[in-house]
């Protein structure tokens, strides 16, 4: 269960006032009829609000604090995780984290944006905002993938990249685009998961797969909906009004064509039931993996060119 110390969004309330009774009658007397009779009242409740969750809605669950973040996916979900750090020419960024790890057997080749707990983990990992030095380590990473003809499995949750002056002055945008470009062409499977968050030109720099998958509460977008709202209306405050039509949602972007898979999260969001939720991403990463595999190097170049092609491509009709 969650820590019902940490903020969580306000539709979430009556859910934790309920599950705050349970935890103490589980300390003081774990026998009570009266725990049984709230686990289903509480049970009743999460069916009945996360049945009907707005965009904005998703957009909170998806920044939730006590969400699964891409270390704890790797501890998981894998095994003999080395981590690799360094771009080999300035320095290494702590919002992204990668390094070789076992998939039951298979290495793979994982890297993820991190974001923190504290405020002192927020500020060594940038709240998950990477630096251009953090996705040329990624790169380098992806590099030794393809040497070693490792698939490579990338965690995005970040709001976007890094917009400071120094972020720009080491050439942000030149280092996204050339992840764009070196992805698009690798000769080895690569799977691009949406844990959290899916912000702008930052998510992007790790998004180009074979497979793009999203959990079901995260959110894929172009902008933040605050950005959208201040940008159409000059006004902040209308994020939910923007988020309602930006098309930011797993299920929007699965009937879009832009993502390939959804990954159910358990009842109530991922933070509530980790352990199941990955067991369900780690059958889910193994069956597009194995499919993945038994595609030749040439194929999933041709066919990840296509996929891309595909996306924003429309139609003038004349009545």
């Amino acid at each position: 269960m969650p820590d019902l110390k940490r903020a969580f969004p306000h539709f979430e309330e009556p859910i934790v006032k309920i599950q705050d009774k349970i935890d103490r009658l589980l300390d003081s007397d774990p026998g009570s009829p009266i725990v049984t009779k709230l686990q289903k009242e509480r049970d009743k409740l999460v069916k009945k609000i996360f049945s009907s969750l707005t965009p904005w809605q998703k957009v909170q669950l998806a920044r939730h604090p006590m969400r699964p973040y891409a270390m704890d996916y790797i501890e998981s979900v894998f095994d003999d995780f080395v981590e690799l750090r360094g771009d080999r020419n300035f320095a290494d960024d702590r919002a992204i984290m990668g390094g070789p790890a076992s998939l039951d057997g298979t290495t793979v080749m994982v890297i993820g944006t991190q974001k923190g707990r504290t405020a002192e983990e927020s500020v060594e990992r940038n709240f998950g905002m990477p630096h251009p030095e953090g996705y040329r380590k990624a790169l380098r990473l992806m590099k030794i993938a393809e040497k070693f003809s490792f698939p490579v499995v990338t965690l995005i949750d970040t709001p976007g990249a890094y917009p400071g002056i120094g972020a720009e002055e080491r050439g942000q945008a030149e280092a996204i685009a050339k992840n764009l470009r070196d992805m698009m062409e690798m000769k080895i499977p690569v799977i691009v998961t949406i844990t959290g968050e899916g912000g702008s030109g930052g998510a992007l720099g790790l998004g180009v797969g074979d497979k793009i998958l999203m959990l079901e509460n995260s959110v894929y977008f172009v902008c933040t909906p605050e950005a959208c709202s201040a940008i159409l209306w000059r006004d902040a405050s209308k994020a939910t009004v923007a988020a309602g039509t930006m098309r930011l949602t797993a299920a929007d972007l699965l009937e879009l064509d832009v993502i390939d898979d959804v990954v159910p999260e358990p009842p109530g969001g991922a933070h509530w039931n980790r352990q199941d939720m990955y067991d369900t991403y780690k059958k889910r990463l193994k069956h597009h993996l194995g499919a993945l595999k038994r595609t030749s190097s040439e194929n999933l170049f041709i066919k990840r060119y296509e996929k891309f092609r595909k996306m924003g491509v429309f139609e003038n009709t004349k009545k």
